[in-house]
């Protein structure tokens, strides 16, 4: 489940040939040609081959003989990747696995929330708190707003003291740390307040209170990621628009300055 960026070179290439994977640069069914690889990134056989094996435990890619090695269909990929799904947040296309995180939580978190406060001890107390603390002190910057966050749900899913639902972090971590980085730059309402009644009610060990506020919480996540991809979505049809009236005018339009092409 390790992620491999900024691990130098060998890093580097997991994510090059990952992200085209996911983006479908490189198709289901297509066999990588790996001289042209090579030849593209200036890297060497052995460097192509590691990296051809992280890619291949996480499930992108097989190899057979005479064949050679090609990109496996989706239902092989590890999901639950944290590259895989930091991948697809990259692919501009985040939608299904926001879906499918909103989804996991509602199932997972009330219940998460019910045996936390049936469980909670002093010190699982003390990581929510700070945590929640955390958030506060976040002065506006989306990445540690997105860290903190991410600390609180993770140490609510260790005051349930159930082995499985810790582990859960294994898609929710991830998942959850790029869908934050996505509300927080956009500005969204303070957490703080939407966190509070959770810890309350775990802090009163009172499980039905608890799963009503994580709920809840839950509820306003949803409505701060709608109101963070209305703006986003809005910006990619107007730039669809723009492409669709440059290729009408022969290609002659001219981009707006302060949009980078894609």
């Amino acid at each position: 489940m390790a992620e491999y960026v900024g691990r130098g070179l060998h890093g580097q290439i997991v994510e090059t040939v990952g992200t085209r994977i996911v983006q479908g640069r490189l198709r289901v069914g297509e066999t990588l040609d790996m001289v042209a690889l090579i030849d593209e990134l200036g890297i060497s056989q052995t460097v192509l081959r590691e990296a051809v094996k992280v890619l291949t435990a996480k499930g992108l890619v097989d190899a057979r003989q005479k064949r050679g090695t090609f990109v496996r269909p989706r239902e092989h990929w590890n999901l639950l990747d944290a590259d895989v799904i930091r991948w697809q947040f990259a692919a501009d296309a985040p939608e299904l696995v926001l879906r499918d995180l909103g989804e996991v939580r509602l199932v997972i978190e009330p219940a998460a929330a019910r045996l936390a406060a049936e469980r909670r001890t002093e010190e699982d107390l003390t990581a929510l708190e700070a945590a929640l603390a955390r958030m506060g002190e976040t002065s506006g910057d989306p990445a540690e707003a997105a860290e903190a966050d991410l600390a609180w749900h993770r140490a609510l899913l260790r005051a349930t003291h159930n082995e499985l639902l810790q582990r859960m972090d294994v898609f929710i971590g991830p998942a959850l740390a790029e869908r934050d980085r996505l509300v927080h730059s956009a500005e969204a309402d303070d957490p703080v307040p939407a966190h509070e009644p959770v810890l309350s009610a775990v802090r009163d060990a009172d499980p039905a209170a608890a799963e009503q506020a994580m709920r809840a919480l839950l509820a306003r996540a949803d409505a701060d990621l709608a109101r963070t991809a209305a703006p986003s979505r809005a910006r990619t049809e107007t730039e669809a628009d723009d492409d669709d009236r440059a290729d009408r005018d022969g290609g002659h339009a001219t981009r707006p300055k302060d949009r980078e092409p894609a």
